[in-house]
């Protein structure tokens, strides 16, 4: 089966087609795949391959993992892991996409989340920067933060844990 083409729109992207796409490589044995059409290039690599670090791009491209076309909010990805105590369950927050990681939404401002905060889903926990688009990520539990992995500004690697959630301390 072919996969399907992201269809443009006045030189916009259809993301949710990307999305499809990006799922279908992952349950594929594909490690790597590129589309060229006309001023459109979509490039996906499973092993979190940069196509900006290979080579200059002039056309619009598509990063390599599912993200949102404005800082509205990709999902991160969530799993849970074994208590570490009897009153920890640890949630771990990772990277959804190859691209580098941001405490807050400028240089100047204050961070999203801290070590201590408490969140819930829908709450902004940082930014993942890929190919000069911000991508917010939103927690999708309600807990507390233990520990933030990554420090601001550093690149980040697709399934990367970058923070901890403590989702007993909600109980």
């Amino acid at each position: 089966m072919a996969p399907p083409r992201p269809k443009t729109q006045k030189g916009r992207i259809d993301l949710q087609e990307i999305k499809k796409l990006v799922e279908l490589i992952e349950r594929s044995p594909i490690s790597d795949f590129e589309l060229v059409e006309k001023d459109l290039r979509i490039r996906i690599s499973k092993n979190g391959s940069s196509p900006a670090s290979s080579q200059a791009i002039h056309a619009p491209v598509a990063i390599p993992m599912p993200v949102s076309a404005s800082p509205v909010a990709a999902p991160a990805t969530l799993t849970a892991q074994a208590p570490e105590s009897s009153s920890l369950k640890i949630v771990d927050v990772k990277s959804p996409m190859v691209g580098t990681f941001y405490r807050a939404p400028a240089p100047d401002a204050e961070p999203y989340v801290r070590v201590g905060d408490m969140v819930e889903p829908g709450k902004v926990l940082c930014i993942v920067e890929a190919m000069k688009l911000m991508n917010e990520l939103e927690c999708e539990v309600k807990g507390r933060i233990v520990e933030i992995l990554v420090e601001n500004a550093q690149p980040v690697e697709f399934g990367q844990v970058l923070i901890r959630v403590d989702v007993g301390a909600a109980q």
